[in-house]
């Protein structure tokens, strides 16, 4: 998708990382940049994160941080999340830290990926939240349409990692982090079998958590 903008402005991208994830934060990266290095990000391969073997985003995020104007990440550890989903409103969460970004990212546009299967709704989320006002667009798959979400999904994702990595360091052989990981689901199922209790680093909220949680006594009143 083109970007609607005129020279030497400040086009923002804002985008996360382990929406999904049982284990590890939500990560919340926002991107700026100069309208006339856009085409540098393009050149040099910025795209979906998703779509980028580990070595190109790794290679890539060091990039991202020379070009950028600015940069901010914000991170949501899993009680901030599981308090969340309990009065379900992840949504909102996650669009009060797209605001918390967007207001420290200086930007005249921004773009948003819309994790709402309403994008109005949700930009109108994100504005509830905001001290600044750039021109906000709120699109589905925006990672994959506009270069600038694409590179803050980069840094998202490369940060998400890190701090998987740094769970890994402690507790070893935890897997992706992800519920459909076989590997994730047998560490927490042993943790819980071993400890009483969920790990600290893990969302209890999850369905599959909530499951294992029930085969012991484990008295959780927040959900």
């Amino acid at each position: 998708m083109p970007l609607r903008v005129s020279d030497g402005i400040l086009v923002g991208g804002v985008d996360e990382a382990g929406r999904g994830s049982i284990i590890g934060p939500l990560v919340v990266a926002g991107v700026s940049v100069r309208e006339s290095k856009i085409a540098r990000l393009r050149k040099i391969g910025v795209r979906d994160s998703k779509m980028l073997a580990p070595k190109a985003r790794a290679s890539l995020f060091g990039q991202i941080i020379s070009a950028a104007d600015s940069i901010c990440v914000h991170k949501i550890d899993c009680a901030t999340v599981d308090d969340s989903v309990v009065i379900k409103g992840l949504n909102k969460l996650e669009a009060k830290a797209m605001a918390h970004v967007i207001n420290n990212i200086p930007a005249d546009e921004v773009y948003v990926d819309c994790c709402d299967v309403n994008p109005e709704r949700y930009k109108g989320y994100i504005e509830d939240y905001l001290t600044c006002r750039p021109r906000l667009h709120s699109m589905h798959h925006a990672d994959s349409l506009n270069v600038v979400v694409a590179a803050a999904s980069i840094i998202a994702k490369i940060t998400r990692d890190q701090e998987i990595q740094e769970i890994r360091k402690t507790y070893h052989n935890i897997g992706s982090g992800y519920p459909s990981d076989k590997v994730t689901m047998s560490f927490i199922r042993k943790w819980v079998e071993e400890n009483g209790t969920a790990p600290h680093f893990a969302r209890r909220s999850w369905k599959p958590l909530r499951m294992i949680l029930k085969d012991f006594p484990v008295p959780y009143t927040g959900l």
